[in-house]
């Protein structure tokens, strides 16, 4: 039992079960655009110190601010590493609808213990759309489909579970939000960057009738002619797991079409690889042979490969098409 005297509340506890009930909720309710149909801009993080420092715990950060129930900041990623992590956000309007511009820093602190509060760790808002020419029908016909991702690099010293709050300028106020705890595992079975990816064979169209039998996008996208087995190790890769049509998270098909877009700008850089996740694309069928080899529990993800085989660059959830080019840039040399 901890008995030091930071020891938070049975308040925030509390607190933390409703965010993670209201984050699944907002989820689900998403049915609105993050915007009126004009574009949604990428918008870089703001500096740390816009934010208030971190305070010695999080119910005292609680007190600084007004706490909101009004704008659901959740985690959009699951894995998660002693050191830096990028962590991904979904930041909604109550009644689920996407909020494409808002100005935010997470702080977090160890569930369990006196750990001192971490940050702020300022997010930057990375959207996720392309030019109309990459839409997919997947994408366009999917209300749910995400317009952004924020995105806070996070310092997490030690394995373990994480409080979290954000904390949202509007200029005259602060509010704060109390997001999901999030759980901080050793290494575990996911490539991580520096390591060798498995040499792992990805169908490609000589392998099916159908190309629909290895892509679930609509129409379906052009990165199914190279198998990673025949490339790894020969020249960099930027291997995506994703599927559009069957996607928990309702931003496979964003990313997708954000690599084809890619793909159509810098198609010397890498050999582009979409894999999809089930087996005759069925959930109840279980996962691919690929999806198994890369440890992966969750879609979707992105792993550029350098030239010899190694992961440069991992991503888990949605990226912007900024962020997979920085990816291709540091693959190179």
């Amino acid at each position: 039992m901890d008995s030091g005297h930071h020891r938070r509340p049975p308040g925030f506890a509390a607190l933390a079960v409703l965010a993670l009930t209201a984050a699944l909720l907002a989820a689900c309710n998403d049915s609105d655009s993050a915007s009126d149909g004009g574009e949604i801009a990428s918008i870089p993080a703001a500096s740390a110190s816009d934010f208030p420092d971190a305070p010695d715990d999080l119910d005292s950060l609680l007190s600084e601010g007004e706490l909101t129930n009004e704008i659901i900041v959740s985690p959009a990623s699951s894995v998660f590493t002693p050191g830096e992590n990028r962590l991904s956000l979904g930041v909604f309007n109550v009644d689920g609808s996407q909020v494409p511009d808002a100005k935010i820093a997470i702080y977090a602190a160890p569930s369990k213990g006196d750990g001192k509060v971490l940050g702020p760790f300022p997010a930057a808002v990375e959207s996720l759309e392309t030019d109309a020419a990459f839409v997919a029908r997947t994408t366009s016909d999917d209300p749910d489909s995400a317009k952004t991702v924020y995105v806070a690099d996070v310092e997490l010293p030690e394995a373990g579970s994480y409080d979290l709050a954000a904390v949202i300028d509007q200029g005259d106020k602060d509010l704060v939000s109390i997001v999901p705890t999030i759980t901080v595992g050793e290494d575990g079975p996911i490539p991580d960057v520096g390591q060798m990816a498995p040499s792992a064979h990805t169908e490609t169209t000589d392998d099916v009738g159908e190309i629909a039998e290895i892509d679930t996008r609509v129409p379906p996208g052009t990165m199914h002619d190279v198998d990673l087995a025949d490339v790894i190790g020969e020249k960099p890769v930027a291997l995506l797991f994703a599927t559009p049509a069957l996607c928990m998270s309702q931003v496979c098909g964003p990313v997708v079409d954000i690599a084809e877009e890619v793909k159509a700008e810098r198609p010397d850089d890498a050999a582009y690889i979409h894999q999809e996740i089930y087996v005759e694309n069925n959930p109840n069928q279980g996962t691919r042979p690929p999806v198994r080899e890369f440890g992966l529990q969750t879609e979707p993800w992105l792993f550029v490969l350098d030239a010899e085989g190694r992961v440069s660059t991992r991503i888990e959830g949605a990226f912007s098409a900024a962020e997979l080019e920085a990816a291709l840039d540091g693959a190179q040399g």
